[in-house]
């Protein structure tokens, strides 16, 4: 197998040489664990669905949109996983369906994230003002500010295809990754800028939370320990998601030190841009808060209802 991510999340050819067994297993773990990890966040979205409670809660809004997120996000790049080994190439206009509403949750995934911590550093440093800040309306307007962010940083890439390519171009067959779609040097070049723009603001928004709840939970503050705690997990999910942009560096890097194991060094790859991310949600606020936790496992283990 012979994949790149790409910015996308998304792979692209399939090696025939890699024997049949092998493509057949890669294939069944990665099903395997997109529907476990599926399956926990539906029980989330369910969970934050019946219970109001949750829904007047500003971060429990946040969480349950990053839940959502990461569900699409991870359901279209599991079925690219799949359509690369079952057809190899398919048509850009139809690679473009799932190209882009990939790359829109992958754009929301650490502005959420930087969205949140900024929530957590209100909660714990100026716990007065909270409720006059972080409203339900001003929460989903903030959501509305996420996809905003984000489709300005895709669109154009629409129009500069558009204008630089024939139309032949978009009834051709590709390997469905977005550098095969969006090829043109300025798409490559605003791309690069786009990631650079973004990592960097939420990366600043990341440290200084973390650097100013850590002054606080010096005072032995149990919630500022665990807010500390959380931006720290926030951290390494969005560290785990910048693998998507540095991953042809790290893969060519991985490649020439271990050059006999290309295809599981691109699977493994995958797994840990793509798969593990997804994962991180669940426990932070599923597993870690008390008061979700309490409906969330009963939902999560049987279908009883909570009265």
């Amino acid at each position: 197998m012979n994949f790149t991510p790409g910015d996308s999340n998304v792979t692209t050819a399939l090696n025939n040489q890699e024997p049949f067994l092998v493509a057949i297993g890669k294939n069944v773990a990665v099903v395997v664990l997109g529907i476990t990890i599926n399956y926990i966040n539906a029980t989330m979205v369910h969970t934050f669905n019946k219970h109001h409670i949750f829904k007047m809660n500003p971060r429990f809004i946040l969480f349950i949109h990053l839940v959502v997120n990461d569900m699409i996000q991870l359901t279209i790049s599991i079925s690219l996983f799949i359509f690369t080994y079952t057809f190899r190439t398919i048509y850009v206009s139809i690679c473009c369906l799932f190209i882009l509403p990939a790359i829109f949750t992958t754009q929301n995934t650490p502005l959420n994230l930087a969205f949140m911590a900024a929530e957590c550093y209100i909660a714990v440093c100026i716990p007065l003002r909270y409720n006059y800040i972080c409203t339900v309306k001003r929460t989903y307007i903030v959501i509305g500010i996420i996809w905003a962010m984000s489709s300005l940083s895709v669109l154009p890439d629409i129009f500069i295809l558009l204008a630089t390519e024939p139309l032949e171009f978009l009834n051709s067959r590709v390997y469905c990754y977005r550098d095969s779609v969006f090829r043109s040097t300025y798409s490559l070049k605003k791309r690069d800028a786009s990631h650079i723009l973004f990592l960097v603001v939420v990366w600043f928004t990341l440290f200084y939370t973390y650097f100013r709840i850590l002054f606080v939970a010096k005072a032995a503050d149990a919630d500022a320990k665990k807010a500390r705690n959380t931006i720290l997990l926030h951290g390494f999910q969005v560290l785990l998601c910048m693998t998507v942009y540095v991953q042809p560096m790290l893969l060519q890097l991985l490649t020439d030190l271990f050059p006999g194991g290309v295809s599981a060094i691109q699977f493994s790859l995958y797994i840990l841009s793509q798969i593990l991310p997804r994962f991180i949600s669940p426990i932070v606020y599923g597993l870690r808060d008390k008061t979700f936790r309490k409906y969330f496992q009963r939902y999560l283990c049987c279908s009883n209802s909570i009265i």
